[in-house]
Parts: structure tokens; sequence; C-alpha cells
């Protein structure tokens, strides 16, 4: 199991890239709807928080089953966010 701190930077990785993706497709991407990026910007930093909070409150007993549980959840929750940024247009 990696740690805490690898786990972190992973999160704040994939939401930076998938804020950067959505920012560029927003300015570059004619037909592109502002307010919807915009909101979806925003809803990414705020799944970003949310996921870095989870992580740093470990629940006690199961602790392998919580960080498979957070694993999941933030891999449906990109996947969400990937579909989202296609949809832009």
């Amino acid at each position: 199991m990696a740690n805490k701190r690898n786990i972190k930077k992973n999160i704040n990785y994939i939401a930076g890239e998938l804020f950067t993706e959505c920012l560029v497709q927003s300015m570059y991407v004619p037909g592109t709807d502002k307010e919807k990026a915009d909101k979806l910007m925003g809803e990414i930093l705020t799944c970003q928080d949310d996921f870095l909070r989870r992580i740093s409150h470990v629940e006690p007993g199961n602790v392998k089953g919580f960080f498979k549980k957070i694993r999941e959840d933030f891999n449906a929750k990109t996947n969400e966010f990937v579909e989202a940024i296609g949809k832009l247009n």
C-alpha cells in the first residue's frame, strides 16, 4: 500500500490535469459552453479538496478497505469528469 503522501500527490496531479484540460477546452475550443466549463472546474476543485480531506482522516479499523474505497470512488469521479469535459461542446 502506498503512503498517504503519494496518494495525495496522485490526487493533486490528476485533479490538476482535469482542471487544465477543462480550462484549455473552454479557452481554445470554439463552441464550448464557458459557464458549464467554469462550473465543472469548480466541481473538480471541490472534489479534490473532499478526497484530500478524506485521506487525512482515516477511519480506524479496516484501513486497507478504507483506501480501496477511496481509490474506487476517485476513479469513478474522475471518469465522470472526463465524460463531462467531452460533453462541453
